[in-house]
């Protein structure tokens, strides 16, 4: 079992290290290098066999020209076939102009095919051997000819024969050679300087990017990035990562907030439980007043058992498996079944709620249950924000937009929120100052709200407060 291990730890470590990753500017630059300089030669190839098969063609249409010249210079004045000393010359002088090559073979014929003229000089023998591979056998592998009739006043007078050895006409001069490899290397050399500094420039703020997510990986969220850039792209991956980087650090101060503020709240009532059960104990108070210490005990115990139940239908509805129904809900009976269960638990500090109904039913689509927690926690919110002193008023509004839909307004005339808090006000755990004097909640219940009217297709908002008190604006989607 041991040495079964032991190479398998081998094999992983083998296998780690033949997967090395390598860098962009390795990566990318050779194997660019590889495709250009295939490409590249790939690409000359095929241009060096189409400057031969273009050569060839025009050499022999410049072949044929000098052939039917001298066919025209080979007729007399009396239209006969001539052949004068000057035909060499003629010949000589062209191979230059047209910088022939001395393989080329001239050849006169007469009209029986006889051999008249030929330069280089040759045989009758030789002459037909030339002809009979060049005339009749196109694939010949030593020449190519280019012939033109001499026509005289009596018609056709012979022929004249142009040879050209087939490697003459597929030469390429050194001097063209050596110019298109020079321009191959140096498309070749240009192309992985291109590749090679595009790498650099990008890879640079990636490497930064990459450093930066290992200080995130220790625990530094604090980090500072250079997000200037003149792509679109890097620059958008910079601000991005550093707007994560920022959210991040966010979160974890929220969190140690978080953690910090549950750990207290649900530390004072089981502070407070236990020196409670503890006093009754240890016959510290008796009679009445341990009943009354009980009765406190039961209440902070009550109070530290909402806390938990709050806190796990947050993280419950956050991970999205707490199950929302869809049904068709009559929204005016729904709310006034409501508010008049609400309202029997109230007391006399509260006046009786202010329903307002639209003049058409509305038919609603959602949850009754989780309708009715959004609504019995707003109003809970407002008794919260009551102003000493001063009864509180409350109206819940139920009306139908032109753009679709049914909202439901609850206002209240409390203590309001400050503009400071407005923004904060659906946050998990965040608490206005004037409740947290009265109430020792985990503030999570709006946000629990918001969630919850999102799950049912529809939305929870801060409304346009009045001079004092606040409104909240739940809206739901209306049934099909």
């Amino acid at each position: 079992m041991n040495r079964s291990k032991e190479l398998k730890t081998r094999m992983a470590t083998r296998t780690a290290k033949a997967k090395k990753p390598t860098s962009i500017l390795s990566y990318w630059t050779l194997r660019y290098l590889l495709i250009i300089s295939i490409g590249l030669l790939l690409t000359a190839l095929v241009t060096f066999w189409w400057i031969q098969q273009e050569a060839m063609n025009n050499r022999m249409q410049t072949t044929g020209l000098l052939a039917q010249e001298i066919a025209d210079r080979s007729v007399g004045i009396d239209g006969e076939l001539t052949i004068t000393n000057s035909l060499d010359r003629l010949v000589e002088d062209r191979k230059r102009f047209f910088k022939l090559t001395v393989e080329m073979c001239v050849i006169i014929t007469g009209p029986e095919g006889e051999l008249l003229y030929s330069q280089p000089p040759l045989t009758d023998a030789e002459m037909r051997h030339k002809l009979n591979d060049s005339l009749t056998d196109s694939r010949s592998p030593e020449f190519k000819a280019a012939s033109a009739e001499i026509r005289g006043n009596q018609g056709t007078l012979g022929q004249v024969i142009v040879l050209q050895s087939k490697r003459s006409l597929r030469h390429i001069p050194q001097e063209e050679i050596t110019f298109f490899s020079i321009i191959i290397v140096f498309l070749i050399i240009l192309s992985w300087l291109t590749i090679y500094l595009l790498s650099i420039k990008l890879a640079k703020p990636i490497q930064r990017v990459a450093a930066a997510a290992a200080e995130i990986s220790s625990g530094k969220y604090n980090i500072v990035l250079k997000t200037e850039a003149n792509e679109r792209e890097i620059h958008e991956l910079l601000v991005s990562f550093q707007e994560m980087a920022g959210k991040l650090q966010q979160f974890e101060q929220s969190r140690a907030v978080m953690l910090a503020g549950v750990s207290h709240e649900l530390k004072t009532p089981v502070t407070s439980i236990k020196g409670l059960l503890h006093a009754v104990r240890e016959g510290v108070v008796d009679g009445e007043e341990a009943g009354e210490f009980l009765d406190i005990a039961l209440l902070e115990a009550e109070r530290l058992q909402r806390m938990v139940a709050d806190l796990l239908d947050y993280n419950a509805l956050a991970a999205g498996i707490v199950a929302v129904r869809h049904d068709r809900l009559e929204a005016a009976p729904l709310l006034e079944e409501i508010l008049y269960q609400w309202s029997l638990t109230q007391g006399e500090e509260v006046c009786e709620p202010v329903l307002q109904l639209p003049g058409k039913p509305l038919i609603l689509r959602g949850d009754p249950l989780r309708i009715q927690q959004i609504v019995v926690n707003l109003l809970n919110n407002s008794v919260q924000a009551r102003v000493p002193g001063r009864k509180l008023q409350l109206t819940l509004q139920l009306t139908a937009p032109p753009q679709g839909g049914a909202v439901i307004t609850v206002t209240d005339n409390g203590t309001g929120i400050s503009p400071e808090s407005r923004e904060l006000i659906f946050e998990p755990f965040f608490r206005s100052t004037g409740k947290q004097s009265l109430l020792r909640g985990l503030g999570l219940g709006l946000t629990f709200s918001r969630l919850l009217a999102e799950a049912m297709g529809g939305s929870l908002e801060l409304g346009s407060a009045p001079g004092e008190g606040c409104s909240f604006v739940l809206r739901l989607p209306l049934a099909v």
